[in-house]
């Protein structure tokens, strides 16, 4: 099944082919975290690159706990103003029949110290990464958790009401729900930690009730970790376990990824210590989508269709998974940030493969060298790939092109200001 075929959804959606520009941070909400206009602007180049279905990065909940400054947050009652705003986003992300799903996330422990000095989750556990990044988090008390679910809720319905054509309840890489989930983050002994049904009673809750309100012919989709990849947390087997509940929670698509800020396998990096590969075999590691492997036997599990997101970058791999039944679904982010068009040229042949932009960053043999040795520069060396991006993702929302070169050090610290800046001029915040 190639990836210009359509997919109709359980909901009878029906999405114009088998590419999805899957989620990536953006940071171009205003100090209110609000749309902006760039968002209209690189949304519409992404719509018109040809993609089915546009995924935002995270709109946050509470925007007491962003995961970065310039999100898009949804908290509490929306003013024209802001309504307007959220209105023009979703209008020119629709445009060249793409739908547009909003990304619904609470950051959790993984809100920076720059916008939450104290953070929120399931229990006190910190953030185990270099450089103070992360506070201390304070366990949320059981209504703050019920206060949690209707947030989801909220936001869902707002942005159904926006224009918005379906919503994603973020559930991996270390935001809250995935936090609930992941047994070393969820040292509870309450009905929401302790067994999996517990841990994972956050997320089927949230999706149940989000569903409730949006109506069955809306898409809900989740996004899902296969493994945290670190020893003694959230499991394959557990993952596994997860699937089979949501496919009685009237789901419309699965996204599967993995990892968390700790063990940042979503970016196809390794954490500080040894990723825990959870029982697949070493050979694994050499194709060419990261979950692969795990999306292959889930979809024996699951009822709804199946997306599969990270590394992905020739047509053939993407037309081979689809073919194989491993995914229905095939989502593609960082090639994005430099040729729009990616979806467009794959799905008309004009290119066979996106490129892997990170092999063009100024990083030095040196360092790239010392990397496996040096837990700070392995560090470093994630954030300067990612600062790439994130200054692409600027550029293209300001109407100009990519750069398809970039200095590492000088990237990482215009972030790092961009970031700081943006932090200090947020407003009208609760405490």
């Amino acid at each position: 099944m190639p990836i210009n075929e359509p997919l109709t959804l359980p909901c009878g959606v029906v999405l114009k082919n088998r590419i999805c520009k899957a989620a990536m941070t953006e940071g171009l909400a205003d100090a209110y975290n609000r749309a902006t206009a760039r968002h209209v602007t690189i949304y519409r180049r992404w719509a018109e690159g040809g993609a089915g279905v546009l995924l935002t990065g995270n709109v946050m909940v509470d925007r007491r706990y962003l995961e970065r400054p310039g999100n898009v947050a949804i908290d509490g009652d929306q003013s024209s103003e802001q309504m307007q705003r959220l209105i023009n986003f979703a209008k020119a992300a629709t445009d060249n029949g793409a739908h547009i799903w909003a990304q619904l996330s609470h950051a959790g422990r993984q809100s920076p110290k720059i916008v939450a000095t104290e953070p929120v989750g399931p229990s006190a556990v910190e953030v185990a990464l270099p450089g103070g990044q992360f506070g201390t988090p304070r366990a949320l008390a059981e209504p703050e958790i019920e206060d949690v679910i209707a947030r989801f809720v909220h936001a869902a319905c707002v942005a159904k009401e926006a224009g918005f054509t379906g919503v994603q309840i973020h559930s991996a890489h270390g935001y809250l729900i995935s936090e609930f989930l992941n047994p070393l983050t969820n040292k509870r002994t309450d009905q929401w930690g302790g067994s999996l049904e517990n841990r994972a009673r956050l997320l089927l809750q949230t999706v149940a009730a989000v569903r409730d309100r949006v109506g069955s012919d809306f898409p809900v989709a989740v996004k899902l970790n296969s493994s945290d990849f670190q020893k003694g947390g959230f499991a394959f087997d557990e993952c596994l376990l997860v699937v089979e509940w949501l496919n009685d929670a009237g789901i419309d698509l699965l996204e599967i990824s993995g990892g968390n800020y700790e063990q940042p396998r979503m970016m196809g990096l390794e954490g500080m210590e040894p990723a825990f590969e959870d029982g697949l075999s070493q050979s694994t590691k050499a194709r060419e989508a990261y979950f692969i492997s795990y999306a292959e036997k889930i979809s024996a599990v699951v009822k709804t269709p199946l997306m599969v997101t990270g590394g992905f970058r020739s047509r053939e791999g993407m037309d081979a998974a689809l073919a194989s039944g491993a995914a229905d679904m095939i989502g593609i982010a960082r090639p994005l940030c430099v040729d729009t068009d990616i979806p467009a040229q794959l799905i008309s042949g004009a290119r066979d493969v996106a490129p892997s932009w990170e092999k063009e960053l100024a990083i030095g043999p040196g360092i790239l060298g010392q990397a496996s040795k040096i837990s700070m520069v392995k560090a470093l060396n994630g954030f300067g790939s990612m600062a790439f991006y994130y200054q692409n993702i600027f550029r293209l929302a300001d109407g100009l092109e990519a750069k398809r070169k970039m200095a590492f050090l000088p990237a990482f610290i215009k972030q790092q200001m961009h970031e700081a800046k943006a932090a200090k001029n947020l407003k009208g915040r609760q405490s």
